[in-house]
């Protein structure tokens, strides 16, 4: 079957270790079954696999991919939730301490077919597209839990989201404006910055700036760039809800900030099957959808690495097969 995969690692030059051609078709074990897929989503996580985080030497070539719909194998309509936990695990599955996702130690979505649990497919809705649906697990479950899980934040509260754009961010201004949250954006892009306020957002800031308050909570994903405007930025009590650092690790960590002001940091992975499920209603019910930056063919998928390396991507890019 055509798929789209990592045929080595390279922290230098990652697209060069992109292929695209012929692999083994699944051979689910007992207890998964097949996905047909037709549309899934492009993630930094597949640009890092490249890189040989989270992939090692011995597992390549891998299948990339973490997020896709598609119909199961007896016709229905599904999304794949992409945590893959110990059969035997039945808490929230993202602190299973043996979890992978797809694409790391499975073959992910890039592909014609997919193999999966049979518990980690979540009924696709005919109000949201395959194209829609497929940006759903990754980026659009991590804000979700970010948001009402991890804060715990109650209607009318004001959040800061650091580094407007991404599928995150994105996902993140459209989840909070729904649910009645004030939402604030920092970007360095005067172009992310008006296209976060066309999302919903309610003001746009950048990277950095004095606000003209302090905040309920904030959404860290950028890291070392923005840590210390982050702490700084909170309320007495806030919360701090981390979920990547895309330009590393935070030096110093702003200490005194955070216990003299009582501060919580909180980690934040993906999100569970149970929350995919709440994710999904969440959109029909409240008419959200995606923001799609651009649907590719799964044979022009090297264009949307491209895209995605030179950071050129606003909201998410697909690829239908």
């Amino acid at each position: 079957m055509f798929a789209v995969y990592a045929a080595r690692v390279d922290r230098d030059d990652p697209l060069s270790a992109l292929e695209l051609g012929d692999q083994p078709e699944p051979a689910p074990p007992e207890g998964w079954t097949t996905v047909s897929v037709r549309a899934a989503s492009l993630n930094r996580h597949d640009l890092w696999s490249l890189r040989g985080v989270g992939l090692s030497a011995d597992r390549l070539p891998m299948i990339l991919g973490c997020d896709a719909a598609g119909t199961d194998e007896h016709g229905n309509d599904v999304i794949v939730h992409s945590v893959i936990t110990d059969p035997d695990w039945r808490d929230d599955e993202t602190l299973d301490p043996a979890r992978t996702i797809l694409s790391e130690l499975h073959p992910g979505t890039f592909a014609e077919r997919v193999a999966v649990p049979a518990r980690n497919l979540v009924p696709k809705p005919a109000e949201l597209s395959f194209e829609e649906a497929a940006c759903l697990p990754t980026a659009w479950l991590t804000a979700f839990r970010m948001l009402f899980t991890k804060a715990s934040l109650a209607p009318g509260a004001t959040v800061l989201v650091q580094g407007a754009g991404g599928g995150v961010s994105t996902a993140l201004v459209r989840l909070g404006s729904a649910a009645g949250f004030r939402m604030w954006v920092t970007s360095r892009s005067p172009e992310r910055r008006a296209e976060a306020l066309r999302l919903g957002a309610d003001e746009a800031y950048e990277l950095d700036a004095r606000l003209p308050e302090r905040v309920d909570a904030v959404m860290e994903t950028v890291g070392g760039a923005t840590w210390g405007h982050s702490v700084r930025s909170l309320k007495s009590g806030g919360t701090l809800v981390v979920a990547g650092a895309t330009t590393g690790d935070a030096s110093p960590a702003g200490l005194a900030h955070i216990y003299f002001r009582q501060l919580s940091v909180v980690g934040a992975t993906m999100g569970t099957v149970d929350e995919l499920r709440r994710l999904v209603r969440f959109c029909v019910s409240n008419g959200i959808r995606p923001l799609i930056h651009e649907v590719l063919p799964l044979q022009d998928a090297r264009r949307g690495f491209e895209a995605l390396d030179a950071q050129n991507v606003v909201g998410k890019i697909v690829f239908t097969v």
